[in-house]
């Protein structure tokens, strides 16, 4: 039988943390989060590392608690005006075994009350990656177009992320997939509910996802050089 991973005392927990973003409340609730947050997500990470690794051997499901799949919940207020010392979401990040951090290929999970969703890909590459990425979409368009309008995959994902204003240099402005080329993001989205997190066929519709993104990522481990 499928295991039932997440409650719906996620969302509450992270939307009274929304209202009440302070220190002196998070330590009051401190073992809340373990409870309802924390140690479920590293029980899912656990658990889904034999499904993807179904999906390839290359992507890591790691449960350690610092340096993991699991995203922190301190923010990093260091550069930001908003000095909030916690987020207001929980995140998955299963990333590439060659990534040194979240900019390189990978599946992610984003967990946040009204708003749910699983992202694949690279999001904000550096210069020199994101100009390997376009390079490859431009030698090999067919490619590119089956990645990301075959029905298993569009019918699930949609193409986002930001976009260059300009058509990047070394590129023809009027090339076809121009719109593609200008993209600073290499990701593809799809939403999804609170009902779906806390159901017991949440794993199995992680799963489900990642296996239809396989085309769209290989294309990408491909474009930066590493394996699928």
């Amino acid at each position: 039988m499928a295991a039932r991973y997440f409650t719906p005392e996620l969302f509450r927990f992270l939307h009274e943390l929304e209202d009440n973003n302070d220190r002196t409340w998070f330590k009051a609730n401190q073992q809340r989060y373990e409870e309802v947050i924390r140690q479920p997500a590293l029980d899912f990470i656990t658990d889904f590392a034999g499904p993807l690794a179904g999906i390839s051997d290359h992507f890591v499901a790691d449960a350690r608690t610092v340096g993991g799949s699991l995203f922190r919940i301190q923010r990093d207020t260091r550069f930001s005006k908003d000095k909030s010392p916690y987020k207001s979401n929980t995140g998955m990040h299963f990333r590439h075994e060659r990534a040194k951090d979240a900019h390189a290929p990978g599946f992610y999970v984003h967990l946040e009350p009204r708003n749910c969703f699983m992202g694949v890909g690279l999001w904000h590459p550096e210069t020199a990656v994101a100009y390997d990425i376009r390079r490859h979409i431009a030698d090999r368009s067919q490619a590119w177009q089956e990645a990301t309008t075959g029905s298993a995959f569009a019918e699930v994902f949609e193409l986002s992320g930001d976009s260059l204003k300009r058509p990047p240099k070394g590129f023809d402005a009027e090339h076809p997939l121009i719109d593609d080329l200008r993209r600073k993001d290499f990701i593809a989205v799809t939403t999804l509910t609170q009902r779906q997190v806390t159901g017991t066929g949440f794993m199995p519709l992680v799963e489900d996802y990642c296996r239809r993104s396989v085309p769209f990522m290989r294309f990408l481990c491909e474009a930066t050089d590493v394996p699928f």
